[in-house]
């Protein structure tokens, strides 16, 4: 039996404004998504899990379970309340507690600048459309890698650029809401690049002791019929607009031909362009040649068949099974494909996506340096049966991964950790409370915690490196 190499690291995976709570208290500048989630009515991010005041107990599960790192997000707004300028030092001791305790328990911090959660100061003013939020961005970036020098030693600029864009831009289920927006949506993420590329420089001109990188989303797009050339291109043009636009820019610094020529073509059906200033270009390049490691999320991947009509999207945000549909106008329609199991949000549990995706990455752009899993895992509807959660269905998700990660580093990969998401249960951005991903389930009304089947099963795996 293959084993992952005992240096591998086995984490958990969290986020400020999904784990946190205390949304508004210790000094915390608004997010877009205070107002929205108020507007909305339908569930709060206050408290969630209460990692603010649990964080200690959090750690000491992690220490008792074998899970040796845990990824963190800063909130932007609690350093910035207003994205630049006066400091919230509670913000800043908060960290400071957080990262010391991680310490204690021998746990490492993986450190996440950005997860969904620009200060509205900033994000009512465009986000990362406006070279304001790139500049303020890239401030805040270089006051933590100082303030944290000593306690953090890896560190991630963005989590998930594409779904930021996809989210705010084409779907609507992020502030501001906008939809079918092909334009705003690549300006948006050549934006995020830009901020990375400027973060990433700036750390390694400090020559600080430690490494950092970014997350994609990264899923992979398959033609539903391989021999049909309109499903093909199809898939291509979604893998440009999704994947490789991002791929480009995070390990060349420039976008190549292929992508160039695609991306001008989805935004010219928006009656749009996509122009950026060749300086841009430049500081990318510089940091494509920085980036330590590039974090990766994987939960499904797609069958893309031609589509010809009109823009038609419905995000299942409750779990009611076969509600989901994407048809996005240009470029391709997403489909069930016949023997793949989905998750009751729709979402195809496909692990052959995951390997095949990183080994893309290896022959594509053979200059990265490593890959980490940083998130992975099973949204599931958890009966709590009297703190007996047995959750076997996520087990076999996780597992059936993690054996095509293996197979990934057999074949030559360079993968060095996995991150299961989540570590416990957290708010979920449009599905609120009722679709949780913990290896310890949350009482929300007590806030206790109680370990899963998954997260005895997950120590185990984490000790032996076995699958």
């Amino acid at each position: 039996m293959m084993k992952f190499s005992e240096d591998f690291v086995f984490g958990g995976a969290t986020a400020a404004y999904q784990c946190e709570g205390s949304t508004r208290a210790y000094g915390k500048g608004k997010v877009a998504w205070d107002d929205y989630l108020e507007k909305q009515g339908r569930f709060s991010a206050d408290p969630a899990s209460d990692f603010y005041h649990k964080y200690p107990v959090d750690l000491k599960l992690c220490k008792d379970f074998s899970i040796k790192a845990i990824r963190i997000s800063i909130a932007w707004s609690r350093i910035f309340p207003e994205g630049k300028g006066k400091i919230n030092q509670e913000g800043v001791d908060f960290y400071h507690r957080v990262f010391q305790e991680c310490h204690k328990n021998d746990v490492e911090p993986y450190v996440t600048l950005h997860h969904f959660d620009t200060p509205d100061a900033l994000h009512s003013r465009g986000d990362f459309l406006n070279r304001e939020t790139i500049d303020a961005f890239a401030k805040y970036a270089e006051f933590c890698f100082e303030e944290y020098k000593d306690e953090v030693t890896y560190w991630f600029t963005f989590n998930e650029v594409w779904p930021i864009a996809t989210n705010q831009y084409i779907e609507g289920t992020f502030p501001p809401c906008i939809t079918y927006d092909i334009t705003k949506a690549v300006q948006s993420m050549h934006g995020m690049m830009v901020a990375h590329a400027k973060a990433v420089c700036a750390y390694k001109a400090h020559n600080y002791k430690g490494y950092i990188g970014i997350i994609h989303s990264l899923e992979t797009k398959y033609p539903l019929n391989e021999n049909d050339p309109k499903d093909v291109y199809a898939a291509k043009k979604e893998d440009v607009l999704a994947n490789q636009f991002l791929l480009d820019a995070t390990f060349l610094g420039y976008y190549t031909d292929e992508t160039l020529n695609i991306i001008n073509e989805l935004v010219h059906l928006n009656n749009g362009t996509f122009e950026y200033d060749p300086a841009d270009i430049e500081i990318m390049k510089k940091a494509a040649k920085e980036n330590d490691y590039l974090g990766m999320n994987h939960y499904q991947s797609h069958f893309i068949k031609a589509y010809d009509g009109e823009n038609e999207i419905h995000h299942n945000g409750t779990g009611e099974k076969g509600t989901k549909k994407f048809k996005l106008k240009g470029v391709g329609e997403r489909v069930f494909k016949e023997g793949i199991p989905t998750t009751d949000w729709d979402w195809l549990i496909y692990p052959q996506g995951m390997y095949d995706m990183i080994m893309r990455i290896k022959k594509q752009y053979p200059n990265y340096k490593a890959i980490y899993i940083t998130e992975n895992g099973m949204g599931y509807k958890d009966d709590f049966n009297n703190g007996n959660i047995d959750d076997s269905p996520r087990i076999d998700y996780i597992k059936q991964h993690l054996q095509w990660l293996l197979k990934s580093i057999e074949d030559g990969a360079n993968v060095k950790g996995y991150f299961v998401w989540s570590l416990m249960d957290v708010f979920s951005w449009s599905n609120g409370y009722n679709k949780r991903y913990g290896l310890f389930y949350v009482d929300y009304n007590t806030q206790e915690r109680y370990p899963k089947k998954s997260a005895y099963w997950f120590k185990r795996v984490s000790e032996t490196k076995e699958v």
